[in-house]
């Protein structure tokens, strides 16, 4: 049996993540058995997968403490299997608690032992919490992906999220520029990427297909399978399957980051 590999993509809400994961895994599953952790609390990294929105684990556990794979794994376009670790009721607990307890839950039921080619987890970036570097301190994920715009809040996410990387000595395969439309943003994050010792992976041009499709709760892998968009997430796809550099990132400090932002911007 091959190893599975684990893939995890990190970037601060909002910033497209969870499409990027769920595009990745429907290029992916042409030619894989692929499982989606979704472990954001909002809980939508697999609705475009299943094509509604499914149980979390932490929202099923609450109902039923003898929890099977049956009532959290669900079947997704191209027999994706997915699930959702889910999040605290608003303004009460931690809500990195539910990929903490998703993940203890998923290694009882047994579900990193089945056959898998690829693991996605879709991890929420910018929130100070131990319970979104769990995939990556306990080893559930190998190789980290941060996506990012050339938008100041996103980079300094993608920035932070490089710092805790590096405090856990993980592998950042490089950085996923989903586009915004905002001026130079290729070549913003392509200097961001070089400053912090790491590399463009791939870009994500900005479409309408993405809403278009995400109105119908499908991928544009699925919805427009022949489009230009759709080939961007094919083309990503293979650029990280494919991937072999590596690092430890060396993130810049506050001061840093805003002085590479500011002489950016200024040179335009």
């Amino acid at each position: 049996m091959n190893k599975t590999r684990g893939i995890a993509i990190y970037g601060k809400g909002g910033i497209g993540k969870s499409t990027v994961v769920s595009n990745l895994a429907a290029a992916y599953s042409q030619n894989q058995k692929v499982l989606v952790i979704g472990c954001d609390p909002k809980a939508d990294t697999t609705r475009t997968l299943v094509g509604k929105r499914i149980p979390t684990i932490l929202d099923t556990m609450r109902k039923n403490k003898n929890t099977s794979r049956e009532d959290v794994l669900y079947s997704g376009y191209g027999n994706v299997a997915c699930v959702e670790s889910g999040g605290p009721e608003p303004g009460v607990g931690c809500a990195g608690r539910g990929v903490i307890v998703a993940m203890s839950l998923l290694e009882k039921i047994g579900i990193f032992e089945d056959d898998l080619g690829l693991i996605l987890y879709d991890v929420l970036g910018d929130v100070v919490c131990g319970g979104f570097a769990v995939p990556l301190r306990e080893e559930y994920a190998e190789e980290v992906y941060i996506v990012t715009s050339g938008e100041y809040m996103a980079l300094y996410a993608a920035n932070n999220i490089s710092k805790g990387i590096k405090k856990l000595k993980g592998s950042l395969g490089g950085i996923i520029c989903n586009c915004r439309g905002i001026n130079r943003e290729v070549e913003l994050v392509s200097e961001f990427a070089d400053k912090i010792g790491s590399h463009v992976v791939g870009v994500i041009t900005r479409s309408e297909l993405v809403q278009k499709s995400e109105i119908d709760a499908k991928t544009v892998m699925e919805k427009y399978p022949e489009s230009e968009q759709a080939q961007k997430y094919r083309e990503l796809s293979f650029s990280i399957f494919h991937n072999q550099q590596f690092v430890i990132p060396q993130p810049m400090d506050v001061e840093e980051f805003e002085e590479f932002f500011q002489n950016f911007n200024d040179d335009k």
